[in-house]
């Protein structure tokens, strides 16, 4: 994930830099740019827009609930852990490059009110999906990896769906522990990611009202 983390880097300083210094990148005060570029721009931001809000979907929603009915509660805890780093980067990335696009086309200068708006929810979407990267996905998968271990030991963790996992650690302080600890980390991501999607929920809406079918 290294290329990805320095490729989310660098288009986010490009899109912090759109944002509050459009005018260093070719954009005008009066948001009114070249017609080939503009409608580049608009593409650009529709693409990773609408990728970042399918992934999100498909991931919260029906994904994830489909895995964890269906595979082995290490099997499926494993497995996320490979596919969370890759999905909040994606989505990150994808935030970014929108962030960008939509700064470009209504700078901060000119821009209406609900233009701002929506700049804002998209930062947040974007700020969301880093936190989760950064911080919530490496402590979750970390303190996963500690719980396995002693699930291992009581030979629990294989079971599909319904866990045993409360039934043991009502008699093993460690894993009652974990739990809580687990708990308390999975939950603070599982919000971030949640305000990530109503985030971009919100700007959907927004471009519902700006396309004509």
């Amino acid at each position: 994930m290294g290329w990805m983390s320095r490729f989310i880097a660098a288009v986010t300083f490009l899109a912090i830099g759109i944002i509050f210094s459009p005018e260093t990148f070719g954009s005008t005060s009066d948001g009114q740019q070249p017609p080939k570029l503009s409608t580049f721009l608009k593409l650009a931001h529709l693409l990773c827009f609408s990728t970042a809000f399918g992934a999100a979907l498909w991931v919260t929603f029906i994904g994830g609930i489909i895995m964890f009915k269906n595979l082995p509660r290490h099997q499926f805890g494993n497995l996320q852990s490979k596919m969370f780093p890759a999905y909040f980067a994606m989505v990150g990335a994808c935030c970014a490059v929108t962030v960008a696009c939509f700064g470009y086309l209504h700078p901060w200068k000119s821009a209406s009110t609900a233009e701002k708006y929506q700049l804002g929810f998209l930062l947040s979407a974007f700020a969301f999906n880093l936190t989760n990267l950064f911080v919530f996905t490496p402590m979750t998968i970390e303190m996963m990896k500690q719980r396995h271990k002693v699930e291992r030991e009581e030979k629990i963790g294989e079971e599909i769906g319904w866990s045993k996992n409360v039934e043991v650690a009502k008699v093993n302080p460690k894993l009652a522990a974990m739990n809580k600890k687990f708990g308390m980390i999975h939950g603070l991501s599982s919000l971030a990611n949640i305000m990530s999607f109503g985030s971009l929920a919100i700007h959907s809406w927004y471009l519902a009202g700006k396309i004509n079918l």
